[in-house]
């Protein structure tokens, strides 16, 4: 991301999270392999050492802080509504097998109530899974398709404005959730794979997204 905009010139505040420091200090020692860590390795270093780290480069000011902790205790307990609204939220936990506790509808439900709904924001993430797009529109998110990235041929981006959505999920897409065999969210931190429950299949027909003609599409 850094790379991606360091020559518009803007100010970047990054707020990343992690359980352990270790995979960072990890990277730190492959930056040959790791070349896109290339020239940040001092200011990624003074971020595992202090917590937090402010530099400039060419016209591009960061402030850069990390926050060492479990994610979903952080994000339920009163020190998530001192963190700043964001305009991107790059998420890129472990999958939901592997994670459950990441992947959970009330977890992006709590997201959505901590973003600023007049600052549209964008929430980027790897997967393309059914499960994972109904939590999201249940939480309040409008969903749709992401671009291909590494092996990955879909991904998906969700947003609280449906006018950074380029591709919305549209009604036949609906229409295979309601087929899928794993398309109920998970609505507590254990992985397992269901259908879509009566009650869960009426609350998705009523979101935003798929209103016949929202904001003037028919989706």
């Amino acid at each position: 991301m850094l790379r991606a905009t360091r020559d518009i010139a803007c100010t970047i505040r990054l707020v990343s999270f992690d359980h352990t420091r270790e995979p960072l200090q990890f990277a730190l020692g492959q930056v040959a392999e790791l070349d896109y860590l290339s020239g940040y390795e001092s200011h990624l270093h003074t971020l595992l050492e202090r917590g937090k780290v402010w530099f400039q480069r060419e016209q591009q000011t960061v402030a850069w802080e990390l926050h060492v902790a479990d994610f979903p205790t952080l994000l339920a307990g009163p020190k998530a509504r001192t963190l700043p609204p964001p305009h991107a939220i790059l998420f890129d936990a472990f999958s939901p097998a592997k994670n459950p506790a990441m992947w959970t509808q009330p977890l992006f439900a709590r997201l959505y109530q901590l973003l600023d709904p007049k600052r549209p924001c964008a929430l980027p993430t790897y997967s393309r899974s059914t499960m994972l797009r109904v939590s999201l529109l249940l939480a309040g998110f409008f969903v749709g398709a992401g671009h291909a990235t590494g092996e990955k041929e879909e991904t998906t981006i969700a947003a609280n404005a449906l006018s950074l959505i380029t591709e919305p999920l549209n009604h036949a897409w609906l229409q295979r959730a309601r087929r899928s065999t794993s398309a109920e969210p998970l609505w507590e931190p254990v992985y397992r794979q269901a259908p879509l429950s009566p009650s869960t299949w009426d609350a998705l027909q009523r979101q935003p997204q798929f209103a016949k003609h929202a904001c003037g599409h028919d989706l």
